[in-house]
């Protein structure tokens, strides 16, 4: 059975279609499904259903599944052994909600691609899970742990929000002494609805709202603030990229949380992954240690 063409199912089965798999891998979605021909031809089974909604795996595509997965383990283990132990080279692909890929990853992964002159970084920021399965990404990071799936799971760093307001705002509303005070001002928050981990949930844990000018993104919440649109649930890591915020009410109301490094479980073998990880980590520790002096140190 040829490598390349499980290289093909594999793409298949996790973008569900055949031009989305050709351009993952930069072939033509008509030679994606040439190839997908010819491996159901030679071993003798359908592996695809095709449907309006794309291309999904048969029973006996399923049962591919875990070997295609074996063989790319061991072409990328062969492919590292080769390379040898000096930097780290290639693509990595990362996934992170919208806040830590514009505020933390940015400075934390140039200095990893500092060291790593052959390394190529990509930062996918969706304000969602990343399905590591279908390989949406190499490594992705979450702001609760899971708990189900073959994932493993490391603390990358806490973090800590405030409550904050531009120092044009404050100067303008009416004064916030106390948390009641905030039923007076307009509040930035998110979309509920939209609000895809409970960790998020940060104006019901503080018990103040609804906000009336929300955002899925966090990017675009700053943003209000910026502008003296209201009140809002800041990271403090973001502080010092927005320095017209102020935070308020800090001996009232504070938030920890966390930031968890997921990856598929059988990466853990990969060498490459497995340093990356390693001084993501360090890097990001480092990051928000940085930070957070900074933001203490302007309070």
């Amino acid at each position: 059975m040829d490598w390349d063409d499980l290289r093909i199912f594999l793409a298949v089965a996790r973008t569900e279609s055949l031009s989305a798999a050709g351009k993952r891998l930069k072939i033509d979605p008509a030679t994606v499904g040439r190839r997908i021909a010819r491996l159901e031809e030679a071993t003798r089974a359908r592996l695809f259903t095709k449907s309006p909604q794309g291309y999904a795996l048969t029973e006996e595509g399923a049962r591919l599944i875990p070997h295609a997965e074996q063989a790319e383990r061991a072409a990328l283990g062969a492919e590292e052994s080769l390379s040898g132990p000096g930097g780290l080279t290639g693509l990595i692909r990362l996934g992170a909600p919208d806040g830590c890929a514009n505020y933390l990853l940015p400075q934390v992964l140039s200095r990893i691609c500092d060291a790593n002159p052959g390394l190529e970084v990509q930062i996918v920021a969706l304000p969602r899970v990343f399905n590591l399965s279908k390989r949406e990404a190499d490594m992705a990071i979450a702001v609760s742990r899971p708990d189900a799936g073959r994932l493993t799971v490391q603390k990358l760093t806490d973090y800590r929000l405030h409550l904050a307001a531009s120092r044009d705002y404050l100067e303008k509303a009416p004064p916030i002494r106390a948390p009641q005070d905030l039923k007076a001002h307009r509040i930035v928050g998110y979309i509920p609805d939209m609000i895809f981990d409970k960790e998020l949930d940060y104006l019901a844990e503080i018990g103040i709202g609804p906000a009336t000018l929300t955002s899925n993104s966090v990017s675009v919440q700053l943003n209000w603030l910026r502008t003296g649109a209201g009140v809002g649930v800041v990271h403090d890591f973001a502080l010092p990229a927005a320095p017209g915020l102020t935070r308020i009410l800090t001996d009232h109301i504070s938030l920890v949380r966390s930031f968890w490094l997921i990856r598929h479980e059988s990466d853990t073998r990969l060498d490459r992954l497995n340093r990356f990880a390693d001084q993501l980590t360090r890097e990001a520790r480092a990051e928000m240690g940085r930070l957070d002096a900074l933001v203490e140190s302007r309070a």
